[in-house]
């Protein structure tokens, strides 16, 4: 097959990734996470007392870390009002944050010795201001012989035990909210499945 018909097949093949995973790519809806969305995340709740639960939002690399708060708070407010209560207290939170180093290669670039060697890459040991080093493209740079995308992914997820109560709210207590309130701030905000 000619070089450049198979470097065209690769850009096009490339092309069309880019714009299937643009297009599918979006941040976590307000949903309830099940198997069937894992992935993409949602928010879940547990009962772990007569008025206590353990509420959590997941998000997936694209969700902001203040998006998956708020929808973690509007879901809690939610909850609440669904229990027929008034107001709510986080008692706990905890915020796990996961960061994971993607590095792929440039499907574009193509060196001479490609279609001989196959996937044989030199070993390269340099000398410069630092003295002799090895170059190794997971240092976030790029040397000749090979073109990487070194990108960092993120994925918020929100955990919260609170209490819930009816009447007037704890006074002085600032994790205390009224989920009425809570509930029609975020509620606008609020993205779900489908919208646009």
């Amino acid at each position: 097959m000619p070089r450049i018909l198979l470097k065209a097949m690769m850009a096009a093949l490339a092309t069309s990734l880019l714009m299937t995973t643009g297009c599918v790519s979006s941040s976590t809806p307000y949903q309830p996470i099940s198997a069937a969305n894992r992935i993409a995340g949602g928010y879940s709740d547990e009962q772990i007392g007569e008025d206590r639960y353990r509420i959590s939002f997941a998000g997936n690399s694209l969700t902001s870390r203040e998006q998956v708060e708020s929808y973690l708070l509007f879901r809690t407010a939610e909850l609440t009002l669904e229990r027929g209560y008034d107001w709510f207290v986080i008692e706990d939170r905890v915020l796990e944050h996961e960061v994971e180093r993607m590095s792929r290669r440039d499907p574009l670039y193509d060196p001479w010795y490609d279609g001989y060697y196959g996937y044989w890459r030199p070993y390269w040991r340099y000398y410069g201001a630092a003295g002799w080093r090895a170059w190794y493209p997971y240092y976030g740079h790029s040397f000749w012989t090979d073109h990487v995308d070194i990108r960092e992914v993120q994925r918020f997820e929100a955990i919260a035990e609170v209490r819930l109560g009816d009447g007037s709210m704890p006074e002085g207590n600032s994790r205390a909210f009224e989920a009425r309130e809570v509930a029609e701030r975020i509620g606008p905000h609020v993205k779900y499945p489908g919208d646009q």
